[in-house]
């Protein structure tokens, strides 16, 4: 019994590791895509905006296109990991397998 349990604990590691991979790699992504697509419009209004020009120095710009960024890894990150392990939970468990007086 004990190696069932043991086993059952090392596959829900191992799931639990790739939730954790899968939700890094997605956010990644994601930060990259918002980089990109928040970096074109921060430096274009910064040379085309009188008011952008004026006020928007290389610090605020760095401070918008990487807060975005950073927005984007978490958000995608946690929603990846919340459905991978969604989706893990509907697995079945060899716990379950088990009877009852021995599932205890």
């Amino acid at each position: 019994m004990s190696r069932t349990v043991s086993s059952s604990l090392d596959q829900q590691l191992s799931r639990a590791k790739s939730c954790a991979r899968e939700g890094a790699l997605a956010g990644a992504q994601a930060a990259v895509a918002a980089s990109i697509a928040s970096a074109i419009p921060t430096v274009a209004s910064v040379r085309l905006l009188p008011w952008a020009r004026a006020n928007l120095n290389p610090t605020a710009q760095a401070l918008i296109i990487s807060t975005a960024a950073g927005a984007a890894y978490f958000i995608v990150g946690d929603r990846t990991v919340l459905a991978s392990a969604r989706r893990n939970s509907l697995a079945p468990s060899p716990l379950a397998e088990l009877p009852d007086d021995l599932a205890a």
